[in-house]
């Protein structure tokens, strides 16, 4: 596909999470302020828990379905049979809730949390994971600019909700848990809505032969099964993670953690917008076994979105103090050093979902299952290290010592995945090394130069005042230095010039 249609559907996701962001600000600073720490941390808990279930019962399933969907649009088969399997998934799901409270250990399971909430949780989680599905099936079938915009209306509506519930004192967890249903459920059907508008309508007959069954079952094996295993070791070590946090340091620093999570959810949104369309870029190019696209498409892209969210992570970091301030209040003051470590994880979720479509798009997942295991389990020790307590030879670091754990081991599982992504596309591998670390230490210096500068210009007394003008000469120095030496986004002056011209003939087209 042509670069400026990729650009086109990229800019729709772009300008639809901008809204998001903007929305998410404003909901980020709500929730957390309406619940407190010690509820807002239970959500965090179980929200987590649940999208990690939902995550190991998908196996990769979804992205395999989303690949093989972007080449198959028309065969609606492999639509009923990935949807009839997702409702299985949600049926075991539940299943092992009720076992759970049967057999009453769901007070281990979940510590010091109620079985309505977990219910609540649970139901989440499922939903969740729907609508990332039906979202998918939307890129899938190119109709990115349409879906875009109905999450617009979505997240607008959610806006308003969320304030009333803020302004009315109804926030709790409860009502929490209902504004993300009605949220997840009028996407769904929104989406749905769409798919028949444009041809692809759900409403027909689901029925499948049994060549038909078995086909999909083998297909969705030989793809998927190499990541069991994989999935298997992300469940346990991700909800270890959040339950020894749980466990050892209690509901507060999980708010903390939470926080400084969200945070960084808020970054990626301006890089997370590529990375379906990237993946069926690459799965397309590799169906034509066309290595010199794929290999045009990582240098053109991930450096650029690479640095696009080191801008927003560097500052986050530098500033986090009034950041925490400015979304949890006083009660939250505990937690900025947990958000400036936290910023940093986006920076390389972003390389590592790029960097990983390359293996989903390419059919290598024995080898991003062995790379993935390894980093997980060795992860798992470190956790336990990090968040016991002395007498159970451990730092008791809480909030800050697993969001150390994340960012760390973040970094180097990304860069191996980098090398043999690399080594098979012909790119030179320490030069994306090179980009990584000098990219963030440049940026890192600017946002500590703008912070200095705001400060000693405006009172320390005076945080969004000041927050707000230290992001303008941060933006401002980026601007300058990115003019000057564009290979800070991974570009060339060519690109910048290209970007300029564009920029003019559409202010003079108006």
């Amino acid at each position: 596909m042509p670069d400026n249609t990729l650009q086109t559907r990229y800019l729709s996701k772009l300008s639809a999470n901008l809204i998001t962001m903007v929305i998410s600000l404003v909901t980020a600073t709500l929730i957390p302020r309406g619940l407190g720490p010690e509820v807002f941390g239970n959500f965090e808990f179980l929200s987590s828990f649940f999208i990690r279930v939902t995550n190991f019962l998908n196996m990769g399933s979804t992205t395999a379905f989303y690949t093989k969907l972007s080449q198959r649009q028309r065969e609606f088969g492999l639509v009923s049979f990935y949807l009839t399997l997702c409702g299985l998934m949600l049926f075991f799901l539940f299943v092992f809730c009720v076992g759970a409270h049967l057999l009453n250990i769901y007070s281990y399971l979940w510590p010091n949390q109620a079985s309505f909430y977990i219910y609540l949780g649970a139901a989440w989680g499922s939903l969740s994971f729907l609508s990332q599905v039906m979202t998918r099936m939307a890129d899938a079938y190119g109709l990115t600019v349409n879906a875009e915009l109905l999450r617009i209306v979505q997240r607008v509506m959610g806006l308003g909700i969320i304030i009333f519930l803020f302004m009315a004192h109804k926030l709790n967890l409860t009502t929490l848990f209902l504004y993300h249903y009605i949220m997840l459920i009028f996407l769904s059907i929104a989406l749905i809505w769409l798919f028949s508008k444009k041809g692809y309508s759900l409403f027909r007959s689901w029925r499948l032969t049994i060549l038909q069954i078995k086909k999909y079952c083998r297909e969705f094996f030989e793809y998927c099964h190499p990541l069991l295993v994989y999935a298997s070791v992300v469940l346990l070590v991700g909800i270890l993670d959040r339950w020894l946090l749980q466990h050892f340091s209690g509901s507060v620093e999980q708010g903390f953690f939470g926080l400084g999570f969200r945070i960084g959810v808020i970054c990626f949104l301006f890089t997370s917008a590529m990375s379906p369309l990237i993946l069926r870029e690459y799965a397309i190019a590799y169906a034509k076994k066309d290595l010199k696209e794929m290999a045009r498409l990582f240098r053109r892209y991930i450096p650029l979105l690479y640095a696009i969210s080191a801008y927003f992570a560097c500052f986050v970091a530098i500033e986090a103090e009034k950041i925490t301030y400015i979304f949890g209040g006083e009660k939250f003051h505990s937690a900025a050093l947990v958000v400036a470590i936290l910023a940093f994880y986006p920076i390389h979720q972003t390389y590592g979902q790029l960097s990983g479509a390359v293996f989903m798009a390419t059919d290598q997942t024995k080898l991003r299952r062995n790379i993935g295991v390894f980093f997980q389990l060795l992860g798992l020790p470190a956790t336990y290290f990090l968040l016991a307590p002395s007498h159970q030879f451990g730092l008791d670091a809480g909030a800050v010592g697993l969001a150390v754990k994340l960012v760390v081991l973040q970094f180097f599982a990304v860069n191996v995945q980098l090398f043999f992504n690399a080594r098979m596309m012909g790119l030179k591998y320490f030069r994306y090394v090179g980009h990584q670390i000098g990219c963030l230490a440049c940026l890192i210096s600017l946002a500590y130069i703008a912070s200095n500068a705001a400060g000693t210009i405006i009172s320390h007394s005076n945080i969004i005042t000041s927050f707000l003008v230290s992001g303008m000469m941060y933006t401002w120095l980026v601007i300058t230095i990115g003019w000057i030496f564009p290979v800070l986004f991974g570009l060339d002056r060519k690109n910048v010039n290209q970007f300029v011209q564009s920029v003019r003939q559409k202010i003079f087209s108006y």
